[in-house]
This record gives C-alpha cells, structure tokens and sequence, in this order.
C-alpha cells in the first residue's frame, strides 16, 4: 500500500527549530516528493539532512495539476513512499496538496500528516480570541473599496457568531491591509497581529482597534496572519 507523508515547512529562515525528527524520518523514508516549490524544499531538506542526495529522488511540482496529478496516481498504484510539501507551513492547510491529498483517500493510500508549524494554529493559540469557533477566509479583495467590505462582513459575522475571523496578505500590502481594517472596523473590534511566527523576531500582539490606531506597527514585507474578533 502506498503511503502519502504530509511534510510541514518552516516558516521562517530561522525556524528549523519547529521541526521534529519525526519529519527527517519520514523524509528520509520517502520515494519521491511532490512540492510547491522545488529549489526551496531541495534547501529545506538539505538543511534538515546533510548527508541527503537530492538527485537520489523523483520530484514533482504541485503548481502543474495536470501532469502532477497523472504522476500522483501511479505512484499510489505503484505503492511508492510519497511526500508532500508545501512552501511553507502544513501541506493541503492554507497551501497547495489538497486536491493530491483528495486522490490519495479516494485510492485508499495511507495518508499521514506530520505535526509541524501552522501559521493560522499558532496565530489562533496566541491571540487570545475564540478558539472554539473559527474561519480563514484566505485573501481578502485587492481594492480597497471591496476589501473594506469584506472586512465589515467579517466584522459583522464575528459579532453574529462570536467567530475568530482568520485572513493573510501579499507582504508588501500588508500595511495597506491594517489601513483599511483601522478605517472600516468598529473601535472596539480586536485585531490581532501574528508576525514573523517560530522567528527570532516573533510578535503577537492583540489590541482593540482604537489602541491600535494609537500606534501603528510598519508590516511592510513582514509574514503576517491578522485575525478579527468582534464577539
């Protein structure tokens, strides 16, 4: 029987130390891997497994669906040992696998995932807000019109269903993000900021909107899950 390893990524360049051993075990069990990003998981492993010879493996990129998915399904009939890998973070969670993942349980391969760094769970566990009833919506509108929108049926379904309301952004309009959820969110709505996560240069902080317009932090370039909580 084929075996379907999810393998988490670091988040950060410094934070190796958020991975197990149990991870390098099932790398080094691994046949073949199925990537978001070939060259960047290459380096990732590298660094985990020195002694590991890259080219003594098949690699497949996810970003080709068509293809991938044909390679996919004959290595499950071939009961070949498989990794899956994001960039960063957990595979099919936020990042690209699910559809592999979804193939895998349809042709009954044992699929198992690894414990390893989620940028959304850490974010959620530090920020203080409803852990018990939660959304990522992903990306929120590009215009800031309908991003201010978005953010006020955010804001309103939180209120309605005292949710945590879980969203990211390019890193470059992060800064233009805060601007709008300061513009359009109710004073006393919670905003909390998940910065750099399992880096040196970590910070969580969550403040009401008023206080954070009191001082507002420059997110420029920065890896940032912002969450919303207005129960």
């Amino acid at each position: 029987m084929a075996v379907v390893y999810l393998i988490p990524a670091v988040l950060h360049p410094e934070g190796y130390h958020a991975i197990s051993d149990t991870v390098i075990t099932a790398i080094r069990s691994c046949e073949v891997f199925f990537t978001e990003n070939e060259r960047t998981t290459r380096r990732y492993f590298k660094q985990l497994w020195k002694e590991m010879v890259i080219d003594d493996y098949e690699w497949h990129t996810i970003s080709d669906e068509l293809q991938t998915t044909e390679h996919f399904r004959k290595s499950i009939q071939e009961s070949k040992t498989i990794g899956i890998v994001s960039e960063a973070g957990c595979p099919g969670v936020a990042d690209p696998g699910q559809k592999l993942v979804e193939i895998a349980q349809s042709m009954n391969a044992e699929v198992k995932p690894l414990t390893g760094p989620s940028s959304l769970l850490l974010a959620l566990m530090a920020s203080g807000m409803n852990g018990q009833q939660f959304q990522f919506v992903g990306y929120l509108p590009i215009d800031s019109a309908e991003r201010k929108k978005a953010l006020k049926n955010l804001e309103e379904e939180s209120a309605r269903k005292k949710s945590t309301q879980l969203f990211i952004e390019t890193p470059y309009r992060n800064n233009r993000m805060l601007e709008d959820i300061l513009k359009s969110c109710h004073p006393e709505t919670k905003i909390c900021l998940a910065v750099n996560l399992t880096g040196p240069d970590e910070s969580v902080k969550t403040k009401k909107v008023s206080d954070w317009k009191q001082k507002t932090p420059d997110l420029n370039k920065q890896q940032v899950v912002f969450l919303l909580y207005a129960g």
